[in-house]
């Protein structure tokens, strides 16, 4: 994979799996922009970046504002000139009863979810297009196709973001660019070290997931090498959404 001074656009790149695929491809000496809400988490993540000799430009962005999304465009192209690859992670949940749920609610968490990655898709897109095409890999979720209760508002902005990524790929395919996303199971963001050994025994994996297994899909989906690819979820989860449970 060859990834150097190609210009990678990361959200949610503050914590998270999206720290981690910033690092992933500046580790392959892409220039990666980091947008996020949160700006000082970018910019400290910007300076880590460059005492290693990655190039990350920090862009403090609410994706929820569509005029927000067009600047981070436009400040990304300013910097490096052109867009090559787009990683739309960003995301929020609100955990609450359907019966609760409010409508602003639902409208907040579908506006960053779902909203957010196509307009950043078609904006980026659009430069894209111009410069021989590019990739997009927008994330998932498995619960895209499994719940757990009082998820519906975080539930339905990822099945949706699987079938807007076999939308756009459609769509785009004319102007060679790929459309890909990834559904992540348990990725544990916080203390690996905490977790507990049933916690990884109930994976037909062996272990709990990393920030890194979906930061190489990643790379994986947008290398050059791969172009056969286009309008695909892979599901990364350890093998859970295939195994059989029943209650006791």
């Amino acid at each position: 994979m060859s990834f150097a001074e190609k210009v990678v656009i990361v959200t949610g790149a503050a914590k998270g799996i999206g720290r981690q695929v910033a690092y992933a491809y500046g580790e392959e000496a892409a220039y990666v922009a980091l947008v996020d809400k949160d700006g000082e988490g970018i910019e400290t993540l910007a300076s880590e970046m460059k005492r290693k000799g990655q190039v990350a430009y920090p862009i403090q962005a609410d994706l929820g504002d569509p005029d927000q999304i067009s600047l981070v465009v436009e400040k990304t192209v300013e910097r490096f000139g052109r867009i090559n690859i787009l990683i739309n992670n960003a995301g929020i949940g609100i955990w609450k009863s359907p019966y609760e749920l409010t409508v602003q609610e639902w409208d907040e968490v579908l506006n960053v979810n779902l909203r957010a990655p196509f307009l950043m898709a078609r904006e980026a897109a659009k430069r894209m297009r111009g410069g021989g095409g590019g990739a997009i890999v927008n994330i998932a979720s498995t619960r895209a196709f499994m719940s757990e209760p009082n998820t519906e508002s975080y539930s339905a902005s990822k099945g949706g973001i699987v079938a807007l990524t076999h939308a756009l790929a459609i769509s785009f395919a004319p102007d060679r660019i790929r459309v890909n996303a990834i559904s992540p199971g348990w990725i544990e963001t916080g203390n690996y070290q905490s977790l507990r050994e049933m916690d990884h025994r109930q994976h037909p994996a062996g272990r709990v997931g990393k920030p890194t297994d979906i930061a190489k899909a990643c790379l994986f989906l947008t290398d050059e090498e791969n172009d056969f690819i286009t309008g695909q979820n892979f599901i990364i989860d350890g093998g859970m959404t295939k195994k059989m449970i029943y209650e006791p």
